[in-house]
């Protein structure tokens, strides 16, 4: 039957989502209800493709076209997300809709097209003569998690391992809901003081309606007071700590080092056997904190198709044009930062 590239349509999501299940490179980025999240939080326009033939999906390719007077005018699989790119079940399949995609940029008029695979395309699959691979952006960190607390406990470096106890020993305390009200509210605080635009609580909402059992929050107290929060994905055997932060207080107790231990207990029991601690950028300082749990960093091999006289986007915190923007918003009012936040944020993807 001759293949068909097109667009998801609303009676679609559940059989994009079956293949994104099945494919051994699907990721919980991939999944349909990211397109009504982005759209609606953000007001970007949103490409989500698919080829079938004989009406069975042979492939997915979550696109946002995003725009920004700051930040300037990129499609990428997948923004404000660790992974993304195409999956395919065939050759064909992964070459239309890299072309769909390819011919988005002269339509849209981006300069770029970003991809976030976790894995390699099969070999042939994609011309890297047309693009620009970069794998010293930013590393991702997953290591797998035993069934036994004590086993995980024992796996931590012993340094780190020593922080956690601490916070055990100060009494804090872990629960699980959906607040992500809560959430946002320790967040914001946390992103602000390390210089960094907040999302919306509406964002964090949305995640909630789309994604239902699939995510959580878990929230650690040191008696009564909320000192640390964290939201999380669950995607097959896999947990993603993703939004997480702590206010003032949570370092003198412990409480950022307590908490991710508490969502590896919390993931075990779960089932989970694959902890994903998220991609950072080497010489920050959540790069650091990750190795000390004894996580490999692991490259990401994103992929850049350029439009002419383009150069690769580049909003790391890292980047020195940003460096008095960050030293400005760490002074910023709370309030201030939070009505500000979510109007810049949405251009960085």
């Amino acid at each position: 039957m001759p293949l068909v590239c097109r667009p998801l349509g609303a009676a679609d999501a559940a059989a994009w989502d079956a293949f994104v299940a099945t494919h051994p490179d699907g990721t919980f980025f991939h999944r349909a209800a990211w397109q009504g999240v982005i759209a609606q939080a953000f007001g970007h326009r949103t490409h989500f493709l698919l080829t079938e033939r004989d009406g069975a999906i042979t492939g997915v390719l979550p696109l946002v076209h995003v725009t920004s007077l700051l930040f300037g005018n990129t499609l990428i699989s997948m923004p404000f997300c660790v992974f993304g790119g195409p999956l395919a079940a065939d050759r064909e399949s992964f070459a239309a809709l890299v072309a769909a995609a390819e011919a988005l940029i002269g339509s849209s008029g981006a300069s770029a097209l970003e991809f976030r695979p976790l894995a390699e395309p099969p070999e042939g699959w994609l011309d890297d003569t047309a693009w620009t691979v970069r794998d010293d952006l930013y590393v991702t960190f997953r290591k797998p998690i035993a069934a036994d607390d004590d086993a995980n406990m024992k796996a931590i470096p012993r340094k780190q391992r020593a922080v956690v106890r601490k916070g055990i020993e100060r009494g804090l305390t872990a629960t699980v809901d959906r607040d992500t009200d809560a959430l946002h509210r320790i967040y914001a605080e946390s992103v602000r003081n390390l210089g960094t635009p907040v999302f919306s609580r509406r964002y964090f909402r949305l995640l909630a309606e789309a994604f239902g059992d699939d995510m959580d929050v878990l929230t650690v107290r040191d008696g009564e007071a909320p000192v640390a929060s964290v939201l999380n994905f669950y995607w097959r055997d896999e947990v993603l700590p993703y939004y997480g932060g702590g206010t003032a207080a949570a370092r003198q107790c412990h409480a950022n080092d307590f908490m991710y231990w508490a969502v590896m207990r919390h993931a075990a029991a779960r089932g989970c056997c694959m902890f994903d601690f998220g991609r950072s950028k080497a010489g920050t300082g959540a790069f650091a904190f990750k190795k000390n749990w004894g996580f490999t960093p692991i490259p990401l091999r994103y992929r850049f198709r350029l439009a002419p006289g383009a150069s690769i986007p580049d909003h790391n915190p890292l980047n020195p044009k940003y460096r008095l923007f960050i030293a400005a918003w760490k002074r910023l009012p709370l309030p201030v930062a939070n009505l500000l936040g979510p109007f810049i944020v949405r251009g960085v993807g």
